[in-house]
């Protein structure tokens, strides 16, 4: 039997509970990476920093998330908006259009020290209890904050395990 993969207009939508059962929503229970990018533009110096950076610029910073977890009964590990959410609530507020040095907490404000306090605030999140317990086993696998387009620190769940 071939399936017929010409263009053709859809005939009629698929419907739950006609056509797929609720029971087929999660294809299988496997752990599985979700990814979100988001960008933000930030001014910063650095102390005890010979060079260029030890004066006040900005940089347009560009974040990545990687989530890990088991999809629920509809096959999703964390719902994307989610993700939006606790980033426009809990950390952007902290980062997007604000002098760095006096958000964060006392550290240099290197790409270095950033990534590692990104992914600690949005696995507090995840732990919460506004998600852990609808997100199974959800968990920041890493974070990858960009400087600029071709420079980036990461910060990845083994490493801050050690």
């Amino acid at each position: 039997m071939s399936a017929n993969f010409d263009f053709r207009i859809v005939d009629r939508m698929q419907a739950l509970g006609t056509h797929i059962q609720k029971s087929q929503l999660r294809y299988h229970n496997k752990r599985v990476l979700v990814s979100k990018e988001f960008t933000f533009d930030a001014a910063h110096h650095l102390h005890a920093y010979e060079g260029k950076c030890k004066n006040l610029h900005g940089h347009t910073y560009t974040v990545v998330f990687g989530i890990s977890g088991f999809p629920d009964e509809i096959g999703l590990v964390i719902d994307f908006g989610d993700i939006k959410q606790i980033w426009k609530e809990h950390i952007e507020i902290y980062l997007d259009h604000r002098y760095l040095n006096e958000m964060l907490p006392p550290m240099n404000t290197t790409a270095e020290n950033m990534v590692v306090w990104i992914f600690e605030e949005m696995e507090k999140q995840l732990q919460s209890d506004a998600y852990r317990d609808r997100y199974d086993g959800a968990r920041v696998e890493f974070v990858r904050l960009f400087e600029t387009p071709t420079s980036y620190a990461e910060a990845r769940r083994e490493w801050m395990m050690e």
